[in-house]
């Protein structure tokens, strides 16, 4: 038979939309076994919409929605619904506010059985959560650590015991020795209203907070930081504190300033003032009880890889740093 063989169409033929689709095949979380872990992470604040995952959409994306859509996207958890998997936060932080060592606690995808999960010499067969994390997420977040056996009833709210935060400034037209005054009398408990976002819908009826330390430290020649350890926080609290701390070192106000908002017979109702900024604020470390952190292990590669982009995310900082100097200077 001389005739000519039809030659088939390839898929490179076919339109795009008339293509089949590959229907992706269901991931059955039945058929794994879980485990509790608790995760350390630190992340830039400045592109995010705050820490916590929100029920309505947001200009900007969260960081724990980014982390759990990670989660998600590698099988870790089964779905973007925290309270399916007994999710916990250390401490929430707002918008554009950076945290160095953040914790969240949950329930995860394991590789073990429940009892192999109690020795210590199979976490080597374990998911390296560290790791898969650190592949997926944005160079702007980093998980540094995971603890893989929790205390018992442990949760990265409740059990904290401390919180420290940093707030750094630039040392121009501030007098310093002023605010160093004004910052001691934070210390102690106290009734914080007068220095917090007061929210109707929260129904707070106790703003006692108890301040472990609270000083002006030098961090180089130009700059400063407000270092400030607590038990526990009020909304906006450390940015409201900061912002009285201004009026003091811009010589608006006398340190006895924080006294007199402190005692609340005197002051009754929060006086109108301006917030400080977001930017510079850190939640630079979380206190718990002794728990066992273990730190991904990375090759001589991964760790000039990791090296490499942390490098670059900093000079590119740098970089608009020093071009907004000029633009200043114009």
């Amino acid at each position: 038979d001389a005739r000519p063989i039809k030659k088939r169409k390839s898929d490179l033929d076919v339109p795009e939309n008339s293509r089949k689709k590959k229907k992706q095949r269901e991931f059955d979380f039945s058929k794994y076994n879980t485990r509790f872990i608790a995760l350390k992470f630190a992340y830039l604040g400045w592109n995010y919409n705050g820490l916590a995952i929100q029920k309505d959409p947001t200009p900007l994306p969260t960081v724990e929605g980014t982390i759990l859509e990670a989660m998600n996207k590698c099988r870790l958890v089964p779905s973007m619904i925290p309270q399916e998997y007994n999710f916990s936060r250390c401490g929430r932080t707002d918008k554009g506010v950076s945290a160095m060592n953040q914790v969240i606690s949950l329930r995860v995808r394991s590789n073990l059985t429940d009892e192999e999960q109690k020795d210590a010499l199979n976490d080597s067969k374990e998911l390296q959560y560290v790791h898969i994390l650190n592949q997926v997420l944005p160079d702007d977040i980093r998980v540094s650590a995971v603890c893989l056996r929790p205390p018992k009833g442990f949760d990265a709210r409740f059990s904290c015991q401390h919180r420290h935060y940093k707030y750094l400034f630039h040392k121009d037209g501030l007098d310093i020795k002023k605010m160093e005054e004004a910052a001691r009398l934070y210390e102690g408990e106290h009734d914080f209203r007068n220095f917090c976002k007061l929210d109707g819908s929260k129904q707070i009826t106790n703003y006692k907070r108890t301040i472990l330390s609270s000083k002006i430290l030098q961090v180089d020649n130009d700059f400063y930081c407000f270092d400030l350890v607590g038990s526990a926080f009020l909304w906006h609290q450390v940015r409201c504190m900061m912002a009285n701390l201004f009026l003091v070192g811009q010589n608006l106000e006398e340190p006895v300033l924080i006294q007199k908002m402190l005692d609340i017979e005197k002051m009754p109702r929060k006086p109108i003032y301006e917030m400080a900024s977001d930017v510079p604020l850190i939640l630079y470390d979380c206190k718990f009880p002794e728990m066992e952190w273990t730190q991904a292990e990375l090759d001589s590669h991964k760790t000039a890889k990791y090296g490499n982009t942390i490098y670059s995310l900093a000079l590119g900082y740098q970089l608009k740093a020093t071009v907004s100097k000029i633009f200043k200077d114009v």
